[in-house]
This record gives C-alpha cells, structure tokens and sequence, in this order.
C-alpha cells in the first residue's frame, strides 16, 4: 500500500496532465480531492455532463454571519482531473476539504484562494533567481513550458519539481487558523483512506501550499524515515509502473514512501477514526441556513487579469493549451488579438504581426525556451503593435487584475487571452427554489426576460405595482434582465409610472441560482438581500436611507420597520451633515407623499424625521472654518430642515422658535462657513423672524467680506429661500442691489469672485434666470435677448480664466515697460 500526495496549482494544464498520468500509471483504489466533503453524496451531480467552466456556489446564514463562496472548475483543474479521471479509473473519489460556510474560511470567497501573501518573499526570491518579473512568469517557465523529463527523475521532472517549489514556498510560513483547521480535517481523511484502502494506493490532490502540512500531519504513519513520504508523480511505483510497486513491503523509491496502517490505537493521531470510518463532515448548527449548487461560471471570472487571486491568467489560451498544445495555443492567441483590434477600428497589418512573430521567437531564443511561451507572444505583440511610450508596465509582469487607464491595444490582448467561455449546466442539474419562483412569477406577469420589450407601469394600479415591486426584488438581487430608466427616485418624487428596459440577460442563470441562498421565494430572497445591505450600511444614514427606499418599492414592509429602526439610531450617531440631509429627505418624502407604497404618516418614519431634524441642527450649529465652495450636501440638509419644519411641524420635538434661534446664531457667526450663514438666513426669512433685517442689507454685509465669500453666501441663501425671495414683487430689490455691489467690484475682484457667483445662480431654474437677465437688462437701459444672453457660445468660467490671464500678462509686459505703444 502506498500515498502519493500531489500539490498542485489551481487551474494548471501542467499539474492537470500530471494528475491524469498519475492516475493512469498508479490506478489508485481512492482519490482524495481537496474539495467541499460536504458534497461527496452528490458527485453524480457534479458529472452529468456539463460545459465547463463551472463552480459549486456555497451560501450560509445566521443571525450573525453571512457568508458565499464557489469552488470553480474547468476543463484544466487538476481537481476535475482527479475527479472525473478517478471514476473512471474505478477508484473511489471523495473530498476532503472543510465546508465552505466552514469558519475555517472567514473571509474568504472562493476555495482556491490560497494565501500567497504568506509566501510572497520566497516566490520573490525565484523570480530573481530566473529573471522572471512576475509569480505567473515564473510558473510559466518552470512548469506549463518546461519540457517534462520523466516524473520519476530525481534531476528533473515535472513532478519533482512542484514538490521543490511548494516546499520552498511554504519554508516555514505559519498557517493561519483557518488553514490549520483545514490542513487537520483533510489529514483525518487521509488517514481514514490508508485504513479502508487495504493494498491499494491512494492519491491526495491538494493546492501545493498544503501538501507539506499533510505529510507532517500524516507523518506518524510513514515508514522510511522523513523525506521519503508522500510521492511525487506516476513513474516510480504503482500498478501502471515498470518498476517495483509502491504497495510492495520494503519499496521506497524516490519522492514515495509508506504510510502503514497497522499503528497501534495509542499511536493514532488525534482526530483519526478506528476501525476505518471516514471523518464526519461537519453539519450546520442549529438555526443557521445554508447549501451548495452548481452555477455555470466563466472565463472572466477564472482570470487572474480580472482578479482572481488564485486564476492562472489567459484561461482562454490555456484551454487551448490544453486541448490541442502549445503551437495551437499561440497561434489561435495571435488571431484572436488581431481579430478583436481590428473589429475596434485599431489597425493591424499583416506586416506588424509578422513582426510580432519575428519579436517573439527572438525572445523565446533569448529566454532560452525552445517556442515561444505566451509571454514571448505577448511581448512580440506589444512591441509590434504598441507604437507610443507605455504610462505603467504591462500587466503580464505583475500580478493583478488590469489597472485602470491601460492602453487599448494592452486590453483587447488581455480580453482575447482570456477569451469569452461561459459554462452552461445540465438541463438536469438540481436548481434552487428561488429559480422556480422566479420563472414562474414572471411567466406570469408577462415579464419573461430577452423578449425585447420596454414596460411602462402605472404605479397607481395594483396590478401593475405588483409587477413593479417584481422588477426592484430582482434588482436588488442583482439579477441581469431589466433595468430601470425612469420612475420616483425617492419618496418626494411626483412620479407615478416607471419605465424598464430590457438589458442583456449574460449572467442571469448564474446570479438567480446565487440568489437562491437569499431564500426559496423572491419576496424572501429580496427582503434577506436588502437586510445584509442594512448590516453593512452600519450608522451611515444615507446607505441606510438608501435601503430603506428599495424597501419600500420591493415591498419589503416586514423588513421596513426593522429598517426605520435601524434608520432613526443612525440618525441618531450621524456625524456628517450632508448624508444625515440624505436620509432626511428619504423619510420625510416618503411620510408626506407615499401614497403609492402605503407608508406615507408611518409612525416609524416620523420618529426618523423628528431624529433627524433635531441632529441636523446640532451638526449645522458645531460646523466651523471657512469653506473653499459652497457645499450641495449640507445645504440640501438645511433644505430637508426646512421642509420639515414647514409640512411635518407636528411630528418634531423641536419648535419653529428653537430652529430660528439656531438659524440666528449660525447667521451671525463669523466663524462658520459663509454658504452655512446664507443657508441659516434662509432659514429664518422661510419662518418670518429675521430680526427686522431685509434680504438687501444682509446681502451687503456679506459682500463686505470678498467677493468669493458673497457668491458662498448667496449660495445658502438662494438653496434654502429662493422661492421666498422671488415671490410677491419678484426678485427685483435684491437684484439691484447685487447688480450694484458687481459693477461696484473691481475687474480681478468679479473674475476672483465669479465661480463662487454662478454657483449661487445655479439655484434658480432656466426660467426665472432669464427673469433676472431680462431685469438687469432693463435696469442698465440697454437693448437685447435675455435668453441670447443666457446662451453664450463658450463657457463664462473659461473666459473668465481667459480674462484673468490677459490681465495678468498685461501687468507683466507694463512691469518691464514692454508694452507696445498705443
């Protein structure tokens, strides 16, 4: 009886051929696959027939954690290798890994991510030893283009040299708990096949990180001495071999060694089961959800290049790689690169891919490799058809997903290598419930997704607000097929109809089975979404008025309330004024005017507002330090105040004399900020107590202060009291006397101070500017369009900047008396 322990490379052409040739040659009687156990009854599932790629979606929940992972496979893996090549083979296959809502895997989204930060300093060190710029290159080099000279070699062979390079890299790095607790479990299998295997050999495919961990944890049982378990490839022993067999008493060849398991009880490691069970697969506890299903996955999503931390990047060119060698790989590369430039207009002749092959095979002569490797083929293509100087190094020589700003020409070659594979599942693959509902709901609605159609509903009719509250459940799941043009963007909106569009429905499968770990119904799934955004969202108000909005349009009302709850506590702890301002709006919007989602007078959402007002005006009264510009956000808080005061007075704590006292004391505070000032002098004129003191003599003490302070101040003012200020004999007085403080100003002084201005003008709409234009224009006694006015040909910042500068330039040539003469 003999173990073979494989570490291998997720995702790799190379290991994968090394697993299957391991299991031709060794014909092992179990296959052990670093996967989840909780899925070995359900393998025949995993082998229906499906295109590759695909993965296995995990999802758990309970009151205090949510977690998603997937396990991802493809043709390549040297797990499906395992896997499917092991069935055949008659051996009995089985997984070994933790579940994936195993705490072992806090953090984690994906199985295969192992920790290569931990042993970043030793791959570091290689990729200087072989002039190598990248973790990838080096791979490349060592492994996927490396001749392979024989797996039982000592000197070479690819087998020997994943079992230097993984104990290399792991050297003496701790695990984390995590993978200690992984590294324990997979070991108890281990263990637990050698005791059922009798005389047959067993086979452990594991990532290479932890394959030393599995043989010092399984060591007790080898024979042989240390550095003699756990075997290295086909080649040195087994039933397909020549040689000696590994099963037979006294063989330790190179790379092998025996793991006995006629041990005695009290040598038994901890954790083993007697008598030949296999290790418990861990249940869920009690009061938590969760499940695994299989969803077709895609290229893209393997791609190291779009950030998968443990994807061999190209999966494309590696498929090809695969399938038909390298010659065929590089050659289908350089197509799909000149393909892809040239459907986007980018020119590519047949003269600059001669050239890239030309620049290419002289690299591979150079790096000493006997064809060119994908990376000779991407650098011949950069070279040729990359004209201009480059801002960053090209991706292939780091690691890591594309940054953003690269060169087109960079992109399309890193899209064509990872080409465009998406994987489609059995028809007869067990699917979630939530698939079901799904499809019949909108079978049912008329909703069916990829026919094409916009929808238009009427939010008033019941009917079609079902299908509204539909449409928004699979939105906030994420689910492609629709989405939404037009409609109330919050609780003030007078809006009453939206519009849907059809979009692309890539992905769809995918994302509804992922769904399913929300809930078995859409109603249950949406509303378990929205709550995961709550926790997340934490006390920022305006996430949590967020939430609280798509609550509302799912029609989530159960989940509502608990979100008002959570709404009126962040309020509560809000330490920015502009987000409290947000979800301010939110709640009132939704208090005064919902009629059509039926919260409007919501007891919960007038305990927001009140706790909101209140806070706001505590944050407005502490804000200090002069701003660079107006800011929107703290002014559209005020603005929130305002409207409560004035439509919801009898839900606040707070009296309409106690905000004008606050207003008072902003407004005459030098030390705040001047569009804060303007805002709270809004304030005051909306609840008539200014003191007695007009709008025109406020405006002129600001202006005292610069002109930049003016236009800030004018800001608030025009944000909180526009309407006020223009109603009854229109905004006249208040012009003339602004229109006389900006003829007033010096030229540098109006260029300095015109930002700020026009920002404050902003406030008014297209209609009551032209107003004020045809006004000014009358007052100077002058002839014109108002509206010709509005409409100049550039932009009045860009020519005041221009202004500015010629004045500047002026001032410089009378400075050194160069000027010309008049």
């Amino acid at each position: 009886m003999s173990i073979t322990f494989l570490g291998v490379r997720h995702h790799s052409p190379a290991c994968a051929r090394l697993v299957s040739r391991t299991i031709g040659e060794l014909r092992p009687a179990h296959v052990l696959i670093e996967g989840p156990a909780d899925l070995n009854g359900r393998l025949d599932e995993l082998l229906l027939g499906h295109e590759l790629p695909i993965a296995v979606f995990s999802h758990y929940r309970d009151e205090e954690r949510t977690a998603t992972s997937w396990t991802p496979l493809c043709d390549y893996s040297p797990e499906w290798i395992a896997l499917t090549e092991g069935r055949a083979a008659g051996a009995e296959v089985r997984f070994i890994d933790l579940p994936a809502w195993h705490p072992a895997f806090a953090g984690r989204t994906n199985r295969y991510a192992d920790a290569e930060a931990r042993y970043a300093e030793a791959t570091a060190r290689l990729c200087r030893r072989f002039q190598v710029d990248s973790v990838d290159a080096l791979w490349d080099r060592m492994f996927e283009f490396e001749p392979d000279s024989g797996a039982g070699s000592q000197e070479g062979g690819l087998a020997a040299r994943l079992v230097a390079y993984f104990d290399l890299v792991r050297g003496d790095a701790v695990a984390d708990e995590g993978d200690r607790a992984r590294e324990e479990y997979m070991a108890a299998w281990v263990r637990a096949a050698v005791a059922a295997s009798g005389d047959g050999p067993v086979l452990v495919v594991t990532g290479g990180f932890h394959r030393p961990a599995l043989m010092a944890l399984t060591g007790a049982a080898v024979r042989g001495g240390p550095g003699v378990a756990g075997g290295c490839g086909p080649g040195a022993g087994g039933r397909g071999a020549d040689g000696p067999r590994a099963d037979k008493p006294g063989f330790e060849g190179p790379g092998f060694g025996r793991l006995g398991s006629d041990r005695p009880e009290a040598e038994r490691p901890v954790g083993e089961p007697s008598g030949g069970g296999w290790p418990e697969v861990p249940g869920l506890p009690e009061g938590a959800l969760g499940g695994s299903f299989l969803v077709p996955y895609s290229f893209r999503q393997l791609d190291a290049f779009a950030g998968y931390q443990s994807g061999m990047p190209s999966p494309g060119y590696h498929q090809r790689l695969w399938e038909a060698g390298r010659q065929a790989a590089g050659e289908d590369l350089v197509r799909a690169v000149a393909g892809r430039l040239r459907k986007r207009g980018h020119p590519v002749s047949t003269a600059g891919l001669i050239a890239a092959h030309g620049t290419a095979l002289g690299l591979a002569a150079l790096r000493g490799h006997r064809e060119p490797t994908r990376l000779d083929l991407l650098d011949g293509l950069a070279g040729a058809l990359i004209t201009e100087a480059l801002d960053e190094p090209l991706p292939w020589t780091r690691r890591g997903p594309l940054r953003p700003g690269s060169h087109p020409v960079v992109v399309e070659m890193v899209a064509a290598c990872a080409g465009d594979r998406v994987g489609r599942l059995h028809p007869g693959t067990p699917l979630p419930p939530l698939v079901h509902d799904v499809t019949a709901r909108l079978a049912a609605l008329g909703l069916a997704p990829g026919e094409g159609r916009p929808v238009t509903l009427r939010l008033t009719d019941p009917a079609e607000l079902t299908r509204s509250q539909v449409l928004h459940r699979l939105r906030v799941l994420d689910v492609p097929g629709f989405a939404r043009v037009a409609g109330p963007a919050d609780g003030t909106d007078p809006v009453f109809t939206e519009r849907w569009e059809p979009r692309t429905t890539a992905g769809r499968d995918a994302a509804l089975i992922e769904a399913g770990g929300f809930g078995a119904t859409l109603e249950e799934a949406a509303a378990v979404a929205l709550e995961d955004r709550m926790r997340a969202a934490g006390p920022d108000p305006a996430a949590l008025a967020g939430v609280l909005f798509d609550a509302v349009v799912c029609g989530a009302t159960r989940l509502s309330a608990r979100l008002v709850a959570e709404l009126g506590a962040g309020l509560g702890r809000a330490t920015q004024l502009g987000p409290l301002g947000e979800a301010l709006h939110t709640a009132l919007g939704l208090w005064r005017h919902d009629r059509v989602y039926g919260v409007a007078r919501d007891p919960l959402l007038a305990s927001a507002v009140d706790t909101a007002v209140g806070r706001a005006l505590w944050l407005a009264e502490g804000v200090q330090g002069a701003a660079g510009s107006a800011d929107p956000g703290r002014l559209r808080a005020l603005g929130a105040v305002r409207d409560a005061v004035l439509h919801a007075g009898e839900l606040l704590s707070v009296s309409r004399e106690a905000v004008a006292g606050v207003c008072l004391r902003i407004s005459a505070d030098p030390a705040a900020p001047a569009d804060l000032r303007g805002a709270a002098f809004g304030l005051r004129s909306v609840l008539g107590d200014t003191g007695g003191r007009g709008a025109a003599d406020a405006v002129r003490a600001a202006a005292e202060a610069g002109p930049g302070t003016l236009g800030d101040w004018l800001a608030g003012l025009f944000a909180l009291a526009r309407t006020e200020l223009t109603a009854g004999g229109g905004p006249e007085p208040l012009i003339g006397v602004l229109d006389d403080l900006v003829r007033a100003m010096s030229e540098a002084d109006f260029l300095a101070g015109l930002p700020a201005l026009r920002q404050a003008f902003a406030y008014f709409p297209p209609r009551e500017r032209e107003r004020i234009a045809a006004r000014l224009i009358e007052r100077r006694g002058v002839h014109g369009s108002a509206r010709a006015l509005l409409r100049v040909t550039a932009d009045p910042l860009v020519i005041a900047r221009a202004r500015k500068l010629e004045d500047q330039v002026e001032r410089t040539l009378d400075r050194y008396g160069l000027r010309a003469a008049p």
